[in-house]
This record gives C-alpha cells, structure tokens and sequence, in this order.
C-alpha cells in the first residue's frame, strides 16, 4: 500500500514540475500580496463559457445511466458483487479513510497554485461561485437519490450507498482544476482526476460503495461542476451591464468601442434674448 502511495505522491509531483516548467518564467516572479489583491478584488466584466459546449455533458450522463442501471440489469448488480468479492480477497487499502482527504485535493490545488502565482480561467469570486454551484447540484442530487434508492452498503452500515458522495465530490473537484488550469497544461488535469480515481477505489476496497455508486458518484461530479461552468457565464454577465456591453462590442474596433461606451449627451434650456422666450439646444457626440 505504501508502495502504491508513494508511486501516486511521485506522479504527482512529476506532472506539477512539467506543468510549470511550461509556464512562462513571468509566472516564476510573484508578489504573494499582489496576486491575492488582484485575483481577490478585481471582479471582471464578463467569464468565459465553457469551450466543449453542451455535447461535454453527454459522457458523465453516460456514467450516470451505467450506476442507474445496475438496480435493473441483473448481469451489472453481478458484475458489483464480483468486484466487490476480488476486492475483498486482494486488498491493498489501509484501515485509514485517507480519501476522506483525497477528495479535497483538487480544489485545494487550484487555490494553492493560483496563490503561488499560477492563474486559471476565472478570479476568486467567479471561480468560487462556479465551484459553490457545483457543490449545490451535486449535493442536491446526490442526497435526494440516496433517500429515494435506499441501497445497503456492502458493509451493511445503511441504506445510502447509491451514488458515491466522496466520489462525486471529488470528480467534481478534479473537473474544476481540470476547467480552471487545463488551458494552463494537461498535467493539471491529469493530477486532479487521479485524485478523483483513487479516492472511488478506496471507497470499493473500504466496502463503502459498489463499483455502479462508484461510477454514478462521478458521473454526477463531472456533470455538475460542467452544467455550473455552462450556467454560470449566463446568469454573471446578465447581472452586470458592463459585462454585457464589452461581451457585445468585444469585435468592434477600439475606436468605435469608445464611442459607444462614451455614448453621447445633450441638453435643452430655456433662454430669453430681448424678451422673447426661447430654447437652446447642446449636443456632445
């Protein structure tokens, strides 16, 4: 087990020196203050959606109807008690619950990196609510389907097995870091779903969950921080006009962006010239 730890904590550590080895060296010299007051207080006008459009909510739905399936498909409740069985016979997992920890780490991660001087797509506030959102849906979900199904546990503790909470938590963390640093490099990504991983299989080796709460618990993950990330670029820039105004204008040329922003102004006053009335009229453009 130690064995396997360690390889996990070396892979790790391998991919954040050639995540950062391909960042530029600008990135290298940070002010720690400066950082945490710009991404801190600085609120931008408009985030950015989500590049892989609604088609990327297609594969973690898939995940889902697999897990829901199980409690239909006699050959897929067959395939967890054999998993369950091997798993039994070959574990390797410590009596600890260390993925109680492990679903935390991406999250953790993308704070942590964006402190050290490492930026992903959003600032503190959008990216925090994307994240809280997330955790809303997923929690929602999850909770709801776990009274509904009733499923005993593999250790017989009780009957909210299905889906995985800490699974679902932590695929939905890993596909944050994934949206937030994966422009940034691959190996972010690759770093937050083996956390992702690992925490589903000790949930199996620990008899907390069968392999279908496993997989369902991460297709509710992936889809919940995806649908925030497609959700939430709608209901930030509809709050705030100038987020709408600099999305709209966002091709035209500066000059004409001026102009429009600037808009123009004009008055009207009344005026007496050698006792008539009249107006006058003043336009800026």
């Amino acid at each position: 087990m130690r064995r396997i730890f360690y390889l996990l904590l070396f892979s790790c550590s391998t991919f954040t020196v050639f995540a950062q080895e391909s960042t530029p060296d600008t990135s290298r010299k940070i002010n720690i203050a400066d950082t945490l007051k710009k991404d801190i207080l600085t609120a931008p006008d408009t985030v950015r959606h989500l590049h892989s459009k609604s088609i990327a909510l297609i594969p973690p739905a898939v995940l889902i109807a697999y897990g829901a399936s199980s409690f239909a498909i006699h050959p897929l409740r067959r395939l967890d008690r054999y998993i369950y069985k091997e798993a039994g016979e070959h574990n390797f997992a410590t009596r600890s619950h260390i993925e109680n920890y492990l679903q935390y780490a991406p999250p953790i991660l993308v704070y942590g990196l964006n402190i050290a001087g490492i930026h992903g797509k959003n600032t503190f506030i959008d990216r925090t609510l994307i994240y809280v959102m997330a955790q809303g849906m997923l929690n929602i979900s999850t909770f709801t389907l776990k009274k509904v199904t009733h499923r005993l546990r593999p250790d017989n503790s009780d009957y909210n097995s299905f889906p995985s909470g800490h699974t679902g938590n932590a695929f939905a963390g890993a596909e944050f870091m994934s949206q937030e640093l994966g422009d940034n490099s691959a190996a972010y990504s690759v770093i937050g779903y083996a956390f992702a991983t690992t925490t589903g299989v000790f949930r199996i080796y620990h008899k907390d969950h069968w392999f279908s709460d496993v997989i369902a618990g991460a297709g509710f993950g992936i889809l919940s921080t995806k649908a925030a990330y497609l959700l939430y670029p709608y209901i930030r820039n509809n709050l705030f006009k100038a987020g709408r105004e600099k999305e709209k204008n966002r091709n035209l040329p500066k000059e004409f962006q001026k102009k429009k922003n600037e808009g123009s102004s004009s008055v009207l006053l009344p005026s007496l010239n050698n006792g008539a009335l009249g107006l006058h009229f003043a336009m800026s453009l």
